[in-house]
């Protein structure tokens, strides 16, 4: 019987490759009840088919046998690893291998829910119905787009002066603001910087550079001082640079003896531009050691007493030379050779002329020098005054071109002069002459001295005709 079931199973199969549809099993491999069933009641049964039902029920029941001793072993396997976990070695190899590796749970319980509510797992965008907020894009994202974060703004990141670079950097600024006067350039300069906690030294290395320099350079540096207050440099910062420089003087006078006298002008000068506090002064009553300090801080006491409506000391360092008035000038200048005529001193001459800072118009020195020298009476005016245009000219301080502007003026001027000075003309020519062998003036310069002509008359007899 069971050889005829295996050829007809065997049978069906071969057809064509394929089970017949009414054929087809389940998931466990046999036929719907409901199918049977109906296939009984109906009696369309032939005896090959009861066979082939009764040994798919005796396979089915094979299986199930299998699956349910499975199961009772692998409970009684883990009921034993539990039971022994206790008394079980945790540094044997096999504790470690339960503490590892024991992550799931085999008992059968809990509610059989799906972890993180569904929301977790490879792929997984949430759970179902959750809502997003609004996130920050991160900039470490690999798909971030800073293109589509509006508009971008850069900023200029200027790292900060070392206290070493900042002397080299200072300097030049200021050396070059002595040239052009120009306090809103050396602003702009000051603002591109980064000083960081030494922006006070710029103060202090601009004093000590105008204490170096002339009195123009000490009135700028005062300017300097009064424009950038509030703007680039506070007031606590400019007090800071004085209370340094005090306590520097004493390696400031090596280089300017007048160090503490001129300090002294600068403090009254900037407190009374209100660049620095009103009360600079009394933090120091009692409080100073250093001779040279004192004498500084007395100076400026004694300014700021002179000037009780605390107006600008516009004039502490005096006008600067391209300011002067033109009038001004001219005095300075005729008291300059005036005083030379009575000492005779070339170098106290020369310091005078340096100190009024117009090399623009030494030629009016020239002029005055040679209308001296036609209203003087002796030899003695001539021979001072060759000298001294002779030390200028070596010198450097008046210029071939002032000198011979100021030698043309006087030639220019000459008929005039003759009106009041009868021998004008000889004295000219006399002082031209020793000028040219001095090498004071050129060849050229020399030949363009105008010579007065002279007119000669006939006898009495003739009538008084002039001769031709």
């Amino acid at each position: 019987m069971a050889a005829e079931v295996d050829q007809w199973s065997a049978a069906a199969v071969q057809a064509d490759g394929v089970l017949q549809p009414e054929e087809v099993e389940n998931d466990d491999g046999v036929y719907d009840d409901e199918e049977l069933n109906e296939g009984e009641v109906n009696g369309n049964w032939t005896p090959q088919e009861k066979a082939l039902h009764e040994a798919r029920l005796k396979a089915k029941a094979k299986r199930r046998l299998r699956k349910s001793s499975s199961r009772d072993s692998a409970r009684e396997s883990l009921s034993e690893a539990v039971a022994g976990e206790a008394g079980a070695d945790p540094n044997s190899p096999k504790g470690k291998a339960l503490q590892n590796h024991d992550r799931k749970s085999r008992t059968g319980k809990g509610r059989g829910l799906p972890k993180k509510g569904g929301a977790g797992g490879k792929g997984v965008w949430g759970a179902a119905g959750m809502v997003y907020e609004m996130e920050e894009p991160d900039a470490k994202d690999p798909n971030y787009d800073e293109s589509a974060q509006g508009d971008t703004v850069y900023a200029t990141v200027v790292p900060e002066l070392e206290e070493g670079e900042l002397e080299k950097t200072v300097n030049p600024i200021v050396q070059e603001y002595f040239e052009h006067g120009d306090t809103r350039e050396v602003e702009m300069l000051l603002k591109e910087l980064n000083l960081g906690p030494h922006k006070y030294e710029f103060s202090s290395l601009a004093v000590s550079l105008s204490l170096e320099g002339k009195a123009s350079h000490r009135e700028l540096t005062s300017r300097l001082l009064s424009d950038l207050v509030g703007k680039v440099l506070p007031e606590s910062d400019i007090a800071r640079a004085f209370d340094k420089m005090l306590k520097d003087l004493p390696d400031l006078i090596l280089d300017t003896p007048e160090a503490p006298q001129m300090l002294g002008q600068f403090i009254a000068r900037a407190i009374a531009d209100h660049a620095l506090p009103m009360n600079f002064l009394s933090r120091y009553k009692g409080r100073v050691d250093c001779d040279h300090a004192r004498a500084a801080l007395d100076r400026a006491s004694v300014l700021m007493s002179m000037k009780r409506e605390m107006v600008r000391l516009d004039n502490v360092w005096g006008v600067g030379g391209g300011q002067r008035p033109v009038k001004h000038l001219i005095k300075e200048m005729n008291l300059l050779l005036k005083e030379y005529l009575v000492s005779g001193e070339l170098l106290e001459a020369e310091h005078c002329l340096r100190d009024l800072e117009v090399p623009h118009f030494h030629h009016e020195l020239v002029y005055e020098a040679v209308i001296m020298v036609l209203e003087s009476n002796g030899e003695t005016a001539i021979q001072l005054m060759v000298k001294l245009l002779q030390a200028f000219w070596k010198s450097g301080l008046i210029t071939l071109d002032q000198m011979n502007r100021g030698f043309q003026r006087v030639y220019d001027e000459l008929p005039e002069i003759n009106l009041d000075v009868p021998r004008a003309h000889s004295i000219m020519e006399a002082f031209v002459d020793l000028c040219f062998q001095e090498s004071v003036i050129t060849k050229q310069l020399r030949d363009a001295c105008p010579a007065r002509g002279r007119k000669r008359f006939v006898s009495e007899g003739d009538g008084g005709v002039i001769k031709s």
